[in-house]
């Protein structure tokens, strides 16, 4: 039996078997060829070492996922198998497996550290959100330095790499199984230092700057929509790709509109005689043209009517949505005395026919009541 033999196959198990899975398998095939029920068989001997091996291996998580990914090559590091002292190749195969956990590379050189992203917050009005604009804003930012052109050396020198991490901006030291990696104290994840620093950013490669930008902002944006501008924030240290400006827009309040999505809603006070009547009403949109209604004889309060395209512009896309107008019949207050006599006519000849709802709700209060 050579120590080839997959391990899985030695306990007879599926690869994805759980741990009590391959605890039962053990135990059993244990059982089986251990050498005091097979005595003076070489053979059992032989299959025996190789099933503790192959569970000695197994139940670790650690030494399972190695050896499920390189397999027996995981232990090869000519000191023997799993259970040699000397874990060098176990500290290389586990660094490379967490490595790339963490979105590392193994022992590849630390990447330059990246500019921070900004966030600015700008408030626009319902028409800006409708018809889209060009502003300028200004902001403070880290910015590249001009005369070292964010190297952070003084002009007619450069960075020398690190002594201490080699120029790969971490360190490594073993503690027993594993091996833990830190930012390099000296030189801070960089992979140089600079002897002969730059005097006007005194080294960082940036300096603090007050820069004016133009921001595009399209038609049908909403609340929270957010502008990307890329590569307008925080400067890299030491001549590192810049961070993003991003740009939340926050749309104020309306007089008239209310928005949901690409709809529009507004309403419209209308005189009774208009709701009673029939009639246009013209309600001015956000486009600058005037939207007319026609209004129903008859119409009540709450009824809403809907204009097909006269809402908010599709983001980034075709067509608008729709304007939704919710009508509210208004009871005069102010009333001339002409006005007053012609309504007390108008009550003298009621039947209870002209408003059927009142006189059927009547009717069903005085049923409820027993008179």
């Amino acid at each position: 039996m050579t120590t080839e033999v997959d391990y899985y196959e030695l306990l007879e198990c599926e690869r994805g078997a759980d741990d009590a899975t391959l605890k039962s398998a053990y135990r059993k095939l244990a059982m089986r060829w251990h050498p005091d029920r097979n005595p003076g068989d070489r053979e059992a001997e032989a299959r025996f070492k190789a099933i503790n091996e192959a569970y000695d291996c197994l139940k670790d998580p650690q030494k399972r996922a190695a050896y499920d990914r390189f397999g027996h090559a995981a232990f090869k590091n000519g000191q023997g198998g799993p259970g040699a002292a000397d874990f060098g190749a176990f500290g290389d195969i586990f660094e490379n497996i967490f490595g790339e956990f963490m979105g590392g590379g193994g022992r590849g050189r630390a990447s330059p550290q990246r500019g921070a992203d900004l966030r600015y917050d700008m408030e626009i009005s319902l028409e800006d959100a409708f018809h889209g604009k060009a502003t300028e804003i200004t902001i403070d930012v880290a910015a590249s330095c001009g005369v070292c052109h964010g190297s952070g050396a003084r002009s007619g020198t450069s960075a020398r790499a690190c002594g201490t991490c080699g120029g790969m901006g971490k360190v490594r030291a073993q503690q027993g199984f594993f091996v833990v990696e830190r930012t390099c104290p000296s030189c801070h994840g960089a992979g140089q230092v600079i002897a002969d620093p730059c005097p006007s950013c005194r080294g960082e490669g940036r300096i603090d700057k007050t820069k004016t930008l133009t921001v595009t902002i399209p038609p049908g944006v909403d609340e929270g929509t957010r502008v990307r501008l890329s590569g307008e924030g925080e400067a890299g240290l030491r001549g590192a790709p810049p961070g993003d400006l991003y740009i939340f827009l926050h749309v104020a309040r309306h007089g008239i509109f209310e928005r949901e999505g690409t709809t529009l809603f507004a309403r419209a006070p209308i005189s009774f005689t208009t709701a009673a009547l029939g009639g246009t009403i013209v309600l001015p949109g956000l486009d600058g043209e005037k939207h007319e209604l026609r209004v129903a004889a008859g119409t009540q309060s709450g009824r809403e009517l809907r204009l097909r395209g006269a809402g908010m512009p599709v983001l980034q896309g075709r067509g608008r949505g729709d304007l939704v107008v919710r009508i509210e019949v208004e009871t005069p207050t102010r009333l001339s005395a002409k006005q007053r006599e012609l309504l007390e006519a108008f009550r003298a000849t009621e039947t209870g026919q002209e408003c059927p709802q009142s006189t059927g709700f009547f009717h069903k209060v005085k049923t409820a009541l027993g008179g």
